[in-house]
């Protein structure tokens, strides 16, 4: 099958990379599985015996419906035709539970999709997921604050999940080679909002505030957005330096801002 170029196909080759990142999974056998981009079904292959059910997501008009003859005689296998940033998870989740998701996922849109993925979690429609993604991208989504890599993408990951970093895979392990490395990431979705007294709405939008301008400080970054100078003086907390950036921060700290300026609203 020819590669798409435009859908950032780079199809996973290397067996043992393609087992490592099944077994990442653990015990699927009575998960709803949902996997992104199956591609040429490198992975689909090893999990479709596996697990309770499996949702394949898949863009390309011709590796779909191949797909979809390949496997079935394997009811417990679905293959759907769509963009996952127009997936509606909800409807593809049994009610009253809970699913896992996998993916090599395209690197032109790697952000957008963990974005997604992070607010079906803070839904509670997903458990954990293993992707892979551009190195330089896991960077970003693991990094601490303080840190370049540290921005909007890292604190919603840490709002939602605990980021586990598994391994890197070279360019050789794909066809056609990409031209960087790849990294796996295991996400455990754990959403903190409560823990920290925050609405996931609100606090979302703040973060998005709050980093709008790496440059900035957070208060500038702040007033930009809206909010009166006298106010963030009045209502700064004394425990968060004046000059701060919002990617020196950790979690803890920006909910407490979000808080004293949420509480006099």
């Amino acid at each position: 099958m020819k590669r798409k170029p435009k859908l950032g196909q780079n199809f996973l080759v290397d067996d043992r990379a393609r087992h490592a990142i099944a077994d990442a999974l653990g015990d699927v056998s009575q998960r709803t599985l949902i996997e992104i981009g199956p591609g040429q079904g490198a992975i689909t292959d090893i999990l479709a015996p596996r697990c309770g059910r499996l949702i394949a997501l898949e863009l390309d008009r011709e590796l779909a419906p191949a797909l979809a003859i390949r496997f079935k005689d394997q009811p417990q296998v679905q293959i759907i035709e769509t963009d996952v940033l127009r997936a509606d998870f909800s409807s593809l989740i049994p009610a009253g539970e809970t699913a896992d998701i996998i993916g090599n996922l395209p690197y032109y849109i790697t952000s957008d999709i963990l974005l997604k993925l992070f607010a079906v979690g803070s839904a509670g429609l997903i458990s954990r997921a293993v992707v892979m993604m551009q190195r330089e991208v896991a960077d970003r989504v693991s990094a601490s604050p303080g840190v370049r890599d540290y921005g909007l993408l890292t604190a919603t990951a840490l709002m939602n999940a605990q980021v586990e970093r598994l391994f890197d895979l070279p360019p050789s392990a794909f066809s056609p080679p990409p031209e960087v490395y790849s990294t796996v990431l295991r996400l455990h979705f754990a959403p903190r909002f409560t823990e920290l007294g925050v609405d996931p709405e609100g606090f979302d939008r703040f973060l998005k505030q709050s980093f709008a301008q790496k440059r900035k400080t957070l208060e500038n970054n702040l007033r930009a957005a809206g909010y009166p100078s006298p106010k963030l003086a009045a209502l700064w907390p004394q425990s968060i330096p004046r000059q701060a950036r919002a990617e020196s921060l950790g979690l803890q700290a920006m909910a407490e801002l979000y808080r004293s300026l949420s509480d006099s609203a």
